[in-house]
């Protein structure tokens, strides 16, 4: 009997136009991916209408932001979905597009797009509060597995960022957001990619500012965070890094799952 595997991609696109003149989707296109998860979108479905942005075999399940070209997050999927989601049950973050769920008969894969509380205090409490609602309407009571995958915009320990020392009182590194990181992994949960790659100098995040890329000082704020079910079933996971398609690069994991 062959063991089906299940290819997960995900990837902030910092602008999924932009994206695409960057070669995202002729990428894309030959990575067999399964189930493909953007965020920061920042783009309407009439926006992105043509050929350039459709996958063959893969449908297409998009919630915008209500302010034009701000945040909005996006799956394409090989199989049909039994149902999508596209809240999370609260105005607030709703209005910003930042989740998005399509759940299967076994488990579900969400596309998730977490506020960043860099621009200031006002913006970090609303980083807060979405803490608190992700616990509250996302994981309490949950009955099938789930993936979620997304730029989190948090590091996690300081294996994840390599000048942690300096970004202790940053938003992205501050303790309170790495203790709720702690507990949600304590609420039956693996951070996919860790589980398999334990290595140093793994980011999926470089600022544009002085050579961070080049020089790799970068974070990982990207994960594929899933329910214990999947405790065995990864097998592979990348982050790729030979092109460039935004200011993140794509984490690809590999999932085996029996019939």
């Amino acid at each position: 009997m062959t063991i089906p595997l299940i290819r997960i991609i995900s990837i902030n696109v910092n602008g999924i136009r932009s994206a695409e003149k960057k070669g995202l989707f002729r990428w894309l296109k030959y990575q067999r991916a399964n189930i493909i998860c953007l965020q920061e979108v920042r783009a309407s479905s009439t926006q992105i209408e043509s050929e350039s942005f459709h996958l063959k075999g893969l449908q297409r399940f998009l919630v915008e932001a209500e302010k034009p070209g701000y945040s909005g997050v996006a799956v394409y999927t090989k199989d049909e979905p039994i149902r999508t989601i596209n809240k999370i049950g609260d105005k607030e973050f709703d209005a910003e597009g930042r989740y998005i769920e399509v759940e299967f008969q076994k488990f579900s894969v969400a596309s998730v797009y977490f506020p960043s509380g860099s621009s200031g205090e006002a913006r970090q409490e609303a980083k807060y509060r979405f803490l608190d609602i992700f616990d509250k309407k996302l994981i309490a009571k949950r009955k099938k597995p789930v993936i979620f995958c997304g730029d989190f915009n948090i590091a996690h320990t300081k294996q994840d960022i390599k000048n942690w020392r300096g970004n202790q009182k940053n938003s992205g590194f501050l303790p309170e957001e790495r203790i709720w990181f702690d507990r949600l992994l304590q609420k039956g949960y693996i951070d996919s990619f860790r589980h398999i790659n334990k290595n140093d100098d793994e980011y999926t995040w470089w600022s544009n500012r002085g050579r961070a890329r080049e020089n790799n000082v970068g974070w990982r704020i990207d994960y594929q965070v899933a329910s214990n079910f999947f405790n065995h079933k990864v097998k592979k996971v990348k982050i790729y890094r030979e092109e460039f398609f935004s200011d993140h690069a794509p984490l690809i994991i590999d999932y085996e799952l029996d019939e």
